[in-house]
């Protein structure tokens, strides 16, 4: 039976998210929930730009070493073959490269007539597709997605095309994007059961939000898959971030699957959502993106009442007013740096005594505790902030893969 998978892409296309960001460290820790979360992939950035590279030497590393669990680490590139051999250039200590790899041209007649203003025309988007499959084949990559970028303003004749050309390089998956958030729960399911029926493969979902849709866009165009007979591969971002208005939720995604009246699809990924509400309270930390109060599960009301008609049912039987129980969300962060009145911390400034103690109130055993003790003054000086716990964790468990981070000072 075809499954459904997600390919969360915050650390691609979140953190191009304007008036915000998120340190190299901080792309780490979205990388580290994935896992625990039991997503299956995670697009880590831009393997092929200089800034990214002690990152993803660090990312690869960690994912040899077991931090991510069963996370799958794939690079995302213009569809040019040389930006991606640029990226399989970049390699862990031991000489791991990326093993997944998403390429990316636009693909609609108003693209190439407004960005592309002559330079490239139907064929020769083709041509450059295929050459970039070809060459992330040729370095070892084992699983190409083809990104068909503003997909949902390319006519059916010419997404078929491109889609069986890369799928004839050596394509895996082609990604339909709706770039610009206009596409329509209906119409994106019809789109994909014909182009995923024509092409014999899965069709990714990467929906954006300017109307408001696109949870519901994810959801359908996945179904459309699933009725072609094909697996489904949905693009999330935590907390819904992302280019203007933001991409797919992350979490409401996956609820919707799992909870939405005549939604019936098998989820292919061992998911644990008991990591959800952390992950988001610690993205809106990181990013300085507070939660709106209604944020699907993890926001402060998603499961508040108060009116007399509400607040009676909900105290009879939760279920009276709610869908699912918030107690599979996981708990609320309650972090030491978070804590009031007298607390020791340990950050840029901290010294050795401050550190032993936020390690020993944590119940943590650095694996080598002076490089830890050094990494921890880093990145908090890397992220602008305190370090969560979640954070002080992983640097006590990985220090010597977290320092790629920071080649020449470690």
């Amino acid at each position: 039976m075809p499954q459904i998978h997600f390919l969360d892409v915050t650390n691609r296309d979140g953190v191009q998210t304007a008036r915000t960001g998120l340190s190299k460290f901080g792309k780490t820790m979205v990388n580290l929930y994935l896992g625990r979360l039991g997503v299956a992939q995670s697009e880590i950035g831009f393997p092929f730009l200089f800034h990214e590279v002690p990152y993803v030497r660090a990312q690869l590393a960690l994912e040899e070493a077991g931090a991510f669990g069963g996370l799958r680490l794939s690079g995302w590139c213009r569809g040019v073959a040389a930006d991606v051999e640029k990226a399989l250039e970049v390699r862990s200590p031991s000489g791991r490269t990326l093993r997944h790899m998403n390429p990316s041209i636009s693909t609609s007649d108003y693209m190439i007539a407004n960005k592309f203003r002559g330079k490239l025309d139907r064929a020769a988007i083709i041509r450059e597709a295929q050459a970039a499959v070809r060459a992330a084949k040729a370095g070892g990559v084992e699983t190409v997605g083809v990104n068909a970028e503003d997909g949902s303003r390319t006519d059916d004749g010419f997404l078929h095309e491109f889609a069986l050309a890369a799928k004839e390089a050596g394509a895996d998956r082609v990604r339909y994007c709706d770039t610009i958030g206009g596409d329509s729960p209906g119409r994106i399911r019809e789109r994909f059961a014909r182009l995923a029926a024509a092409i014999g493969m899965p069709v990714e979902t990467h929906c954006h939000n300017d109307l408001g849709m696109a949870v519901a866009n994810s959801v359908s165009g996945a179904l459309g898959d699933l009725e072609a007979g094909q697996d489904a591969w949905v693009n999330t971002c935590v907390n819904g971030i992302g280019e203007r208005a933001g991409n797919a939720d992350l979490l409401s995604t996956i609820l919707a699957f799992e909870h939405a009246f005549g939604v019936d699809a098998e989820i292919g990924d061992a998911l644990d959502l008991s990591w959800a509400r952390r992950f988001a309270l610690w993205a809106s930390y990181a990013f300085g993106q507070p939660l709106p109060y209604n944020q699907v599960g993890a926001g402060v009301n998603a499961f508040a009442h108060e009116s007399g008609i509400h607040a009676d049912g909900a105290l009879k039987d939760h279920g009276n007013y709610e869908l699912f129980d918030e107690a599979t969300l996981g708990p609320f962060p309650d972090d030491l740096h978070a804590q009031r009145g007298r607390v020791v911390l340990t950050g840029e400034y901290g010294g050795r005594s401050g550190f032993r103690h936020v390690m020993d109130e944590l119940g943590v055993e650095p694996s080598d505790p002076e490089l830890s003790f050094r990494l921890v003054q880093l990145c908090n000086a890397m992220t602008g902030r305190p370090l969560t716990d979640d954070e002080l964790r992983l640097i006590a468990a990985h220090p010597a893969e977290l320092s790629l981070l920071f080649p020449g000072y470690l």
